[in-house]
């Protein structure tokens, strides 16, 4: 039996919660009103996953989280309201350590649940398989609540890339992920030099509400630009485009050049931004030998076919390793259908990228 902890203010929303688990069964639920309470539960319950409510009076989820992941860390799935205070909350909640998030369901709360029902019973499943250290948990919430840290705490930056190395003709480098990404995301993309001459893009598997201001939080924080894709935007270097979230984002040929765009779901593809059809349309207006396929950690095995494509007709491919992804399930697949040319840790993908564009080898 999965032991599932529900933390919530809501008593709908516990009710809810726990009759999807029940209908599922396998599952040994409780459930908590407040953080406080959740707290309590977690020490004498000890669940296998938590879902934790991020607006909640008193101890609310963020300070839940922190608490949870300080004294027994475990996976935790953020139940989270598509506003923009949720959004941010949520995000800050994936930096404390959170493995995953669902966005809370607006209108008929309960017809909206039984939409979400497989999404649930997915996420909270997929979060067993979390990896969670706890001396890596408490490295990113002291760096997230005390961001004075000194240069030697600081990680070691890439080499610049050298301008005499560029290659020849323009590239592009194609990053997917989903479950575990946000944090992933923060250990690449800041590490990445201003002087990158190939566009970045990213498709992160998440709602229109976040991606925005998931977009602004990553800008921040890197010498490269990064936007999120609302409109169709032109390619250049020295920016990272992060696809909308519930929609795909897709490589065409406009009038003034190549472009990211954000375009209409297709059902052929079940996760959103979707990585195989980000990829698939870049090989459509790139020599294979220009992209650089990036699979980070997440659920499933979006991207694998189009990346394994990209690898066997010249392109490079580098994949998350296994000690380090928060679910190895993308990035150990394509590892496993052959598509992956390079496997390294998180602390070496952004070293790994510059290499790959310095190199632009032609196997």
């Amino acid at each position: 039996m999965i032991r599932l902890l529900i933390v919530d203010d809501s008593a709908l929303m516990r009710k809810l919660l726990e009759s999807v688990f029940l209908a599922e069964g396998g599952f040994d639920i409780r459930t908590a009103r407040d953080g406080t309470e959740g707290l309590a539960l977690v020490r004498s319950f000890d669940p296998h996953v938590v879902t934790l409510d991020v607006q909640m009076p008193g101890l609310d989820g963020l300070a839940c989280l922190s608490e949870i992941m300080l004294v027994a860390p475990r996976p935790v799935v953020m139940i989270s309201s598509l506003t923009k205070e949720g959004a941010e909350a949520t995000l800050e909640a994936m930096e404390l350590g959170a493995v995953d998030f669902i966005a809370k369901p607006t209108g008929t709360v309960s017809l909206a649940i039984e939409r979400l029902r497989p999404v649930l019973i997915a996420k909270v499943r997929g979060a067993l398989q979390a990896r969670i250290r706890k001396t890596l948990r408490l490295t990113e919430r002291i760096r997230h609540q005390f961001q004075s840290v000194t240069d030697g705490d600081r990680p070691r930056q890439p080499r610049r890339v050298n301008a005499r190395e560029r290659p020849q003709g323009p590239g592009l480098i194609l990053i997917g992920t989903s479950t575990g990404g946000p944090v992933a995301l923060t250990h690449v993309l800041p590490l990445l030099p201003a002087n990158l001459p190939w566009p970045v893009m990213v498709a992160q598997h998440m709602p229109s509400n976040f991606t925005g201001p998931f977009a602004k939080r990553l800008d921040r924080d890197c010498t490269l630009s990064v936007v999120e894709v609302n409109r169709p935007m032109l390619l250049a270097p020295g920016t990272v485009y992060v696809g909308r979230g519930d929609a795909d984002l897709i490589v065409t040929r406009r009038s003034k050049g190549t472009s990211a765009m954000s375009v209409p779901v297709q059902p052929n593809y079940p996760w959103h931004p979707s990585v195989e059809r980000l990829v698939s349309t870049a090989l459509e207006h790139y020599d294979a030998r220009h992209l650089i396929g990036v699979m980070l950690t997440g659920m499933g095995r979006d991207g694998t076919d189009a990346m394994t494509r990209l690898y066997r007709e010249g392109g490079h491919t580098l994949a998350e390793a296994e000690s380090t992804a928060v679910i190895w399930g993308m990035p150990g697949e394509l590892v496993r259908n052959g598509g992956a040319e390079v496997v390294r840790p998180i602390d070496e993908i952004a070293q790994a990228i510059i290499d790959m564009v310095e190199s632009n080898a032609v196997r």
